[in-house]
């Protein structure tokens, strides 16, 4: 059965950072909310490309060769193989994911911030 998600409450209901959250399913996508604060893991996906939109906050997309700043209301989709590091500007940053279920959250690298089974929202 199909149903609306309101991004603000289902926002209101993440408590911490870097915590992927499943929001729903498409086809082999999944559509994911996290609180990012502060700065990432530098990583890659060797095969899945991720789509990041910026709801609330600023966030700075880096590159090896350049940062991309991401507002509320923009994205940007990083393709595989590319070289990423995520990081919310100026406190906290509201970012919703478009990417394959099988997309790991730190991809080609393992840190304290891999999650290895997402929760799913309500």
């Amino acid at each position: 059965m199909a149903s609306k998600v309101n991004l603000a409450a289902a926002f209101a209901t993440i408590g911490d950072h870097w915590n992927p959250r499943v929001a729903g399913d498409i086809n082999d996508f999944q559509v994911k909310l996290v609180k990012l604060d502060g700065k990432f893991d530098w990583h890659h996906h060797d095969v899945e490309d991720e789509l990041f939109l910026v709801v609330a906050g600023r966030m700075k997309m880096a590159f090896r060769d350049r940062d991309e700043i991401v507002g509320p209301g923009e994205f940007i989709i990083v393709p595989h193989g590319v070289e990423h590091c995520p990081e919310a500007l100026d406190g906290e940053c509201h970012v919703v994911l478009l990417e394959p279920g099988t997309t790991r959250n730190t991809g080609n690298v393992e840190t304290d911030k891999t999650r290895k089974t997402l929760e799913r929202l309500g």
